[in-house]
Order: structure tokens, then C-alpha cells, then sequence
């Protein structure tokens, strides 16, 4: 029996861009799919903008399989986006039912609709009866309430979803707190379809605590873990990490710096994206703060590449692996 888990990358709006992706796995092997942020405002009928067109040009990254996500609470919006996807060869489409942010669930999207069960069952009815490649569903709990499972649970369980990801928090607790397990075992118990865990994996102990409580869980999505050590799906799957990984995370953010000065012409919006990634990435050196506080002060290309190699040469990639455990040793 194969124990290894398969890990998707979460999406994350501003950071895990194409060009990141790309970048991403290149360098770093273990994730099985990479997630896209998602898809919005867009006009059925119409072409895709040059922007949106750009984030969804290669269907795998180094051989990792790329799933568009969209963000909508309408079905013609999705299918339409649906058959765009199948015409340029991807697989799979993810609705996001889990997105927090007030600006986007006071309109009754993301995690905003899960309190409208007969709204999702509406929208899945229409999608899966015209839908041609698979979809797949990222949630929450709920919500305001881990309660508003129970109307949806019937509701994921009468159609062909692929996959269904569960956050295991609220929508109103954004990333605050712990995660609910003892809601997310309760919900995912009774789904018919594969459920895959999402909420802080961070360290290789998390996921084995993790495992411990849900054994029969093999499927992971892992977002800000990733973006804080990209060794961690290695770690998870007990690959050889290289003799010395500080060399690889230059590497990695060097290659990444380049990409972006070469795809925006040397905007300097590529600082903003970098210092974004690093508010993240510094989470995995031995003194954080320092680290990015350092990172931030930069003003100009020259000043940020002089900022990397201070950190690089006067702090130490440490990893994830000495920090404390986010998965408390028991739910129950």
C-alpha cells in the first residue's frame, strides 16, 4: 500500500504567479499539483485579458500538473471558463468556495456562498451537467459556523466533484486560531468523494501528527508551509534535502528576482512582489525579523540585491523543522 501523500501547492493571489510556479519547480521537487490563484471578473464570451491569458499559459510546470481555480457564483461564468481551460489542455478546474477576505464573501463568493447552500447546489447542478473536464471544490468549514456543513454535506454529495479541499476553519476566522479538527473529521467522515486537509502544515511534525489522527487522509494542500520552506514536501516525503539548503533557497530566490525584472521590464512593482514572497520565506531563517526587516528597507534593485546577499551571508536557512508544532497532539 503507498502511504505517500500527494501534495497540491494552494493558491495564493499576488505570489504563486506563473512565473513563480515555473520558478518553483524548477527548483524544488514533492508537490503533485500546482494551484493557480483564482480566476474572477472576467465577461463570458469574451477573451480572456492578455494578464489572464499569461497566468494560465503552461498546463504543467516540470512535469507537475496546473489547476486553474476560479472564484465566481455563477455557473455560466464557470463553464465558460471551463471550456477555456479544456481548449488549452488543462485537466481540472477548482471552484473556490473557501477565499475569507470580507471584500470578497459579503458578495456571496468564497467562503461568503457556504452559508447559501441551495445557491451551491444550484451552481453545481448546471456545472456538472455540462462540465467536459473534472472539478473540484476548495472550501471551509463554513462561514460563521462550523454548523453550516450539515445543509452542505448532502449537497457536495450528489455530484461527480473530483475532489473536495477543506480549510479546516471558518471564513470569519481568516487564519487566526487553530484549525477546527474535530469539525473537519466529523465533515470529512461523511463525504462520499476524496477529501484533501488544508490548514497549517507547516513541519514535517505537523504533518505527522496529522497523520496520526487521519490516517486514511492522503491528500494534502499546503499553502503558506510551502511558501515559508519549499523543502517542506520533501521533508514530507523523506527525500534527500541537499548537504547544504541555504544554496538552494539562493538559488531559487535569485532565479525568481530575474524572472520577474525579465516579464515586467524592470518595473519596480518586481520589489513588491519579492518583498511579498520574502514576509514568508524569512519565517525559515534563524532570525526572521532581522531577516526581513532587511528585505523591506529596500528601495531599488541595488538595494535589494545587496539586501539578499547580507542575509545570505550573516543569517542561516534553518528550515521548518525546529518550529513549534501548529497540529495540537490531539482533537479529541
Amino acid at each position: 500500500m503507498n502511504t505517500e501523500p500527494s501534495i497540491y501547492f494552494a493558491p495564493f493571489q499576488g505570489i504563486t504567479t506563473a512565473v513563480f510556479r515555473q520558478i518553483y519547480a524548477r527548483h524544488f521537487p514533492g508537490v503533485n499539483k500546482l494551484f493557480t490563484p483564482y480566476f474572477a471578473n472576467f465577461e463570458p464570451g469574451h477573451a480572456l485579458s492578455p494578464a489572464k491569458m499569461v497566468a494560465m499559459r503552461n498546463q504543467s510546470e516540470s512535469g507537475i500538473e496546473v489547476v486553474p481555480q476560479v472564484l465566481s457564483k455563477s455557473a455560466d461564468e464557470i463553464l465558460w471558463l471551463a471550456k477555456v481551460c479544456e481548449q488549452l489542455g488543462f485537466k481540472e478546474l477548482n471552484w473556490n468556495l473557501g477565499c475569507p477576505y470580507p471584500q470578497v464573501a459579503n458578495k456571496k463568493r468564497g467562503s461568503g456562498i457556504l452559508p447559501y447552500p441551495e445557491m451551491v447546489d444550484e451552481i453545481l447542478g448546471e456545472v456538472l451537467r455540462d462540465i467536459n473536464i473534472s472539478f473540484s471544490v476548495k472550501c471551509r468549514l463554513g462561514y460563521h459556523s462550523p454548523d453550516e456543513m450539515s445543509a452542505l454535506i448532502p449537497v457536495f454529495n450528489r455530484y461527480p466533484i473530483s475532489e473536495l479541499t477543506i480549510h479546516a476553519r471558518i471564513g470569519r476566522q481568516l487564519y487566526s486560531g487553530t484549525p477546527n479538527l474535530e469539525a473537519f473529521a466529523e465533515t470529512a467522515s461523511q463525504l462520499q468523494m476524496p477529501v484533501v486537509y488544508n490548514g497549517d502544515i507547516f513541519s514535517g511534525e505537523d504533518y505527522d501528527r496529522f497523520r496520526n489522527w487521519f490516517p486514511e487522509i492522503n491528500l494534502l494542500m499546503i499553502g503558506r508551509g510551502i511558501l515559508n520552506d519549499p523543502f517542506l514536501p520533501s521533508l514530507i516525503k523523506g527525500f534527500q534535502l541537499p548537504s547544504n539548503p541555504g544554496t538552494t533557497i539562493r538559488a531559487f530566490v535569485d532565479d525568481l528576482y530575474i524572472a520577474y525584472r525579465k516579464e515586467r521590464d524592470d518595473n519596480p512593482s518586481v520589489l513588491n512582489a519579492m518583498k511579498e514572497y520574502w514576509a514568508y520565506l524569512a519565517e525559515s531563517f534563524d532570525e526572521p525579523v532581522r531577516v526581513f526587516r532587511k528585505v523591506r528597507k529596500a528601495k531599488n534593485f541595488i538595494d535589494y540585491e545587496e539586501a539578499i546577499d547580507h542575509v545570505f551571508g550573516n543569517f542561516h536557512w534553518v528550515g521548518s523543522e525546529n518550529r513549534p508544532s501548529a497540529i495540537p497532539d490531539s482533537y479529541r
